[in-house]
């Protein structure tokens, strides 16, 4: 599918209204795991800092990841005295179960999550959901690699965090400074569909989500933190070193072989402002030229090498169809990923055979051009054969280009998404629908109704008996045909009685 035209599932960003009494627009989660000491100094202080200076209704969630000391009960005493604090029991460990249980749970439009070791200063708590309030961006993390940033501490820490963010740019293309910063935001109406598609339920869930989203073309905001380094921390650093190296083997798997839907979660057309029709340009060229231009550079350059080592065991003529052929499968399954945004193995032969077809519109020009300069010099320098061959190579790139762009990958007229804010199957129902040129009825999907976690006796999470939490979660996040509905900040949870 073309992602580049695909009209996505998600609706525009819009600003967040001020809010109903009683609902509240952020919803702060805190995953614990045996935290007796930590847990309530940490809640009373954020606590503290958000009646002050928060100026939206707020809560905060501690999730307990199954722990065995007495956090539970303190944060049941919590729950009881503060009426913005909230109680969520897991009976599974796991930080990413217990953030993906919990936000599918919340009714908050903005979702943020931080450790409970409050490492990072809370002043930047305003400055990384606002990006989200105000509908700029989808996603907010704090980064403690950032220029502004102020952070303490050690040298074996900071090595380790530089190392695995170096490691996501090279090998996952990975252009957020901070993946592993215990300080993240996110929309709902992202959330909804975007953690589907995140399978860690352990300390890898960050990195996964935002590479996701990332990639999808979701907008990542960053804010410069204040970070002092926990000398207590109990996470153990060699064993989720190692889950996150596996982590990015399986994510980078996914994405090379197209198997993430991630049409699924682009903005609609035209959200993006690169999106945008300019006059007198056809949609989506300039994007398409960039990429175009950058795969055939490379492609060149691989095209020379080959043509070198080639040339050493032949004649030009023979170094130069090798040469071209080679580089041709590479250059037409490089533009159909990068240039032309097309994912998965559909039709993967079908373009590849139309690619072989022209690199023999640039073979019969290159070796044409080889004819000619052996016709005008018998004995020419492999430096003029070289300057030949650029030339040739030149030419049969713009007829390439225009080739890929009209026969091979053509432009496909998507289906529209219309967003609506109506019931689900209602005589008006605003679902995504979509509309197509065909007039034959559309299967439509059926809503999933897994259990989801419900609130009883005040602020308290509890479960059907027939369900664990991290289980119901994990079931209802991999079902993949799960109904879909937009979020507005006024909008209340069915399942929540209050």
């Amino acid at each position: 599918m073309r992602t580049d035209s695909s009209p996505g599932n998600l609706p525009a960003r819009e600003h967040l209204p001020a809010g109903d009494a009683g609902t509240p627009v952020l919803d702060v989660v805190i995953p614990v795991y045996n935290e007796e000491k930590d847990l309530q100094p940490c809640v009373l202080r954020l606590h503290e800092h958000l009646k002050r200076t928060f100026p939206y209704a707020f809560r905060i969630t501690i999730a307990d990841n199954a722990s065995t000391d007495t956090t539970p009960q303190v944060a049941a005493r919590l729950e009881a005295e503060i009426a913005e604090v909230s109680n969520f029991r897991l009976e599974q460990k796991g930080r990413g179960r217990a953030l993906r249980t919990v936000w599918s749970a919340s009714d908050a439009p903005i979702l943020a999550y931080m450790d409970v070791d409050l490492s990072t200063d809370l002043n930047a708590l305003l400055p990384l959901v606002a990006p989200l309030i105000s509908g700029h961006s989808d996603l907010a993390i704090g980064s403690r690699l950032a220029r502004s940033s102020r952070v303490v501490r050690g040298p074996k820490r900071e090595f380790i965090s530089r190392s695995y963010n170096l490691i996501l740019r090279g090998s996952l293309q990975a252009r957020f400074s901070d993946a592993q910063c215990g300080f993240k935001a996110i929309r709902r109406d992202v959330a909804q569909v975007l953690l589907p598609m995140v399978e860690d339920t352990g300390w890898f869930f960050d990195t996964e989500m935002l590479v996701i989203a990332e990639r999808a073309g979701l907008r990542i905001h960053e804010v410069p933190v204040d970070w002092v380094d926990d000398p207590d921390s109990t996470v153990h650093i060699v064993k989720t070193a190692t889950e996150d190296l596996k982590g990015v083997w399986r994510v980078g798997k996914a994405l090379a072989t197209g198997s993430l839907p991630l049409d699924r979660i682009t903005r609609p057309f035209g959200d993006d402002p690169r999106d945008r029709e300019i006059k007198d340009v056809p949609k989506g060229l300039a994007r398409q030229l960039v990429g175009f231009c950058v795969v055939g550079g490379l492609s060149t350059l691989f095209y020379l090498l080959l043509y070198s080592v080639f040339r050493q065991f032949g004649g030009s003529q023979v170094a130069n169809a090798l040469a071209l052929l080679v580089s041709a499968v590479a250059n037409t399954a490089a533009n159909r990923r990068l240039t032309f945004g097309v994912r998965g193995s559909g039709g993967a032969v079908r373009h590849q055979a139309q690619g072989l077809v022209v690199f023999g519109i640039g073979l019969a020009l290159t070796s044409g051009s080889l004819a000619a300069l052996n016709a005008a010099s018998s004995n020419p320098a492999h430096s003029t054969e070289l300057a030949v061959l650029i030339a040739a190579n030149l030419a049969a790139t713009v007829l390439r280009f225009l080739l890929f762009r009209a026969w091979v990958f053509p432009e496909r007229r998507e289906s529209t998404v219309v967003a609506s804010h109506q019931p689900v199957n209602s005589p008006s129902s605003p679902t995504y629908a979509t509309s197509t040129t065909s007039t034959a009825p559309q299967p439509q999907p059926q809503p999933f109704h897994a259990p989801l976690p419900t609130r009883t006796g005040g602020n308290h999470f509890s479960y059907d008996d027939q369900f664990r939490a991290g289980e119901a979660a994990d079931r209802n996040w991999r079902d993949a045909t799960m109904q879909l509905q937009p979020v507005r900040p006024t909008d209340t949870d069915p399942r929540d009685p209050r």
